[in-house]
């Protein structure tokens, strides 16, 4: 594959290729209100970018609420994907891009914290044709900001991590791809996230393309 592409580029989806983060926030918003409690800023790192248990445990934590955390998993489960289902919208620039990988063959993986429920729903709207491989918060023992998730989309596709980009928009997604050894392109949705080693930052994916994607990646296929 020649050095300007990517060998694979492996996409978050809430927040990066589907402008979903403001439903899982609305989600979380009005079952924090059914406890009693308003989210904040503070709030943010607890739910943007995070596991559905994660931000379960949280409100659960805060709220001191005698309802088991599994019925509040349930709840946002549940209001996250009927939100999902009335309102998909493509981030500006993932549909091209998307376009442009898959007519230069470079594989394509969608690696996601949500459950497989939602991210079905959104394959269905996307269509399933742009990616090689699939992975739902169900599919490794540890989601993001654990390594698990771009690490099994990498053997999965049979290549290093470290020969494929990460697309993310949280700081949480990027820790993940970046404790996996991929270099990642971040493109924020909500929270700030600044540039390091391994991280470049762009403020939309209308600005990223093959050659650029190549650039970014840290080392030769395996």
């Amino acid at each position: 594959m020649p050095a300007s592409r990517p060998a694979a580029v492996l996409f978050d989806m809430d927040g990066t290729l589907v402008d979903t983060e403001h439903l899982w926030w609305q989600a979380a918003a009005e079952l924090a209100a059914e406890l009693d409690l308003t989210l904040t800023d503070a709030d943010l790192p607890e739910v943007l970018g995070q596991a559905v248990e994660h931000t379960a445990a949280h409100l659960h934590r805060s709220s001191l609420t005698c309802r088991p955390e599994a019925d509040l998993v349930e709840h946002l489960n549940n209001a996250f994907a009927a939100k999902v289902e009335a309102e998909i919208v493509p981030r500006p620039g993932a549909l091209a891009l998307l376009a442009a990988l898959r007519e230069a063959r470079v594989p394509a993986a969608l690696v996601s914290a949500s459950p497989r429920r939602v991210v079905d729903l959104v394959l269905n709207a996307l269509g399933p044709h742009w990616f090689a491989t699939t992975l739902a918060a169900e599919d490794t023992p540890r989601t993001k900001p654990a390594p698990d998730p771009y690490l099994a989309a990498a053997e999965r596709l049979g290549l290093a991590p470290a020969a494929c980009v990460a697309v993310e928009d949280t700081p949480t997604g990027v820790a993940s791809a970046r404790a996996a050894g991929c270099a990642v392109l971040a493109v924020p949705s909500t929270v700030p996230i600044p540039a390091a080693d391994g991280i470049t930052v762009l403020d939309s994916l209308e600005h990223a393309d093959l050659a650029f994607l190549g650039a970014l990646t840290a080392g030769p296929a395996s």
